[in-house]
């Protein structure tokens, strides 16, 4: 039987190969960079946990020990705050997931992928992808030599490489307005109680730029600024002088980086927003973020990487097995549905509606279990209006808390 070809060992490689591997075929996952290696998107959201469980993955998983998340917190500069746990959802879910150092997660996927049967090549880099009719090859570079391999399909899987946007002509520009991040892990020696132990998102100007603070398991914790393209090239100026300061003093941590060593280098990353012209064509597929990354806010990267990853090899296998697939709807049109609930989400924090929705404090206790379940990454669930409706279920409901706010204040006077 011929390979079928991953380019990419990220989570949705990972995923997509360890499911196919699981189902008798023999998968190789061409990877140009050397494991074990950093990368941002550190904070899992419940969805995903399913498609590392439906791959095979979950079971070694387990025992590594990550830093559970129960839940997040928003705040908001008024310092009011606005928790959602993951057991108060309305979709049927885990209650939990994890927050993971990626340089020991990707790891930890690819051992156990390679338990399932997958075979990876490190520091191989892919030049030529031909897409010819029925027949399919990948040509890669590795440590001077070049090799092909012959392919049954091909999935790119390969994140910001974006190899097959790139040599099949698939880019284009994102919709979302450039913005970018400067993060680095620090000792965390100051964690109490649960503020300690979520995730928390913390909004500092009239753009709605914001802080994170991921917390692992080790006792230190990913610390991250996003904003817009030139406030982000401002922190990370002079040796990202004006970062540490700002994560140094910021009152709302009360003090708790204020010491704090770094355990790994501040790092800066810029126009992380991407697009494709299309998910699929004869005999391949994109996965991950070789589709679409939109913004961190809601740390929606490695679900969408993973739902997709696990989607897309389901239908190889179909196709393989020769059945008839219909791409377009059974994928594209599917991952963009979960593509575009989470686009007004991000739209709907950066515009001031979700911290309106958020920070109400009226809000009803049944809205905010459908508003956790998009939080919690089921953005397919359509029997959730706030994903049906998600086009204009934000914008409505935080103009009637407005009108219902101005009422109230003129009632007391």
């Amino acid at each position: 039987m011929d390979k079928i070809v991953v380019i990419g060992a990220g989570p949705a490689g990972v995923v997509a190969s360890s499911y196919l591997a699981k189902q008798g075929f023999e998968v190789v996952v061409l990877e140009k960079e050397g494991f074990p290696r950093f990368v941002i998107g550190e904070s899992l959201l419940p969805r995903c946990m399913d498609s590392l469980e439906e791959a095979g993955l979950m079971p070694s998983l387990l025992e590594k020990g990550y830093q559970k998340k129960m839940g997040a917190s928003y705040y908001n500069r008024k310092n009011q705050t606005c928790s959602f746990l993951f057991s108060q959802q309305f979709s049927k879910s885990w209650d939990w997931t994890w927050n993971v150092q990626r340089i020991h997660f990707d790891q930890d996927l690819v051992d156990a992928a390679k338990a399932n049967g997958v075979q990876f090549i490190f520091g191989s880099t892919v030049t030529v992808v031909a897409i010819d009719g029925e027949r399919r090859s990948v040509t890669y570079g590795r440590g001077g030599e070049e090799k092909t391999v012959e392919a049954a399909f091909v999935m790119d899987a390969s994140g910001y490489g974006r190899v097959l946007p790139r040599l099949l002509d698939l880019e284009k520009p994102s919709t979302q307005k450039p913005r970018g991040a400067v993060f680095a892990h620090f000792v965390d020696q100051k964690r109490t109680g649960r503020e300690g132990d979520d995730i928390f998102i913390y909004p500092f100007d009239d753009k709605n730029s914001w802080i994170w603070v991921i917390p692992f398991s080790d006792g230190t914790a990913s610390v991250g600024l996003v904003s817009e393209t030139e406030e982000t090239k401002a922190f990370a100026a002079d040796d990202f002088k004006a970062y540490l300061d700002f994560v140094r003093s910021f009152e709302l941590l009360d003090g708790r980086f204020t010491d704090a060593a770094y355990q790994r280098d501040p790092a800066m990353i810029l126009g992380y927003s991407v697009g494709v012209k299309q998910m699929y064509g004869k005999g391949y597929v994109l996965c991950g973020n070789s589709t679409e990354f939109l913004d961190p806010v809601f740390s929606s990267g490695v679900t969408l990487a993973t739902v997709s990853g696990l989607l897309a090899a389901k239908l190889v296998e179909k196709e393989l097995n020769g059945e008839s697939v219909d791409w377009q709807t059974a994928y594209e049109d599917e991952m963009q549905h979960g593509i575009e609930v989470f686009r007004s989400y991000v739209n709907g924090w950066y515009n001031g509606e979700l911290q309106t929705i958020f920070f109400n404090p009226k809000i009803n206790s049944e809205i905010k279990k459908k508003i956790c379940s998009v939080l919690a990454g089921h953005v397919w669930d359509n029997a959730n209006p706030f994903v049906r409706k998600h086009r204009t279920i934000l914008s409505t409901l935080a103009k009637v808390i407005e009108i219902e706010n101005k009422a109230a204040d003129i009632a007391e006077k």
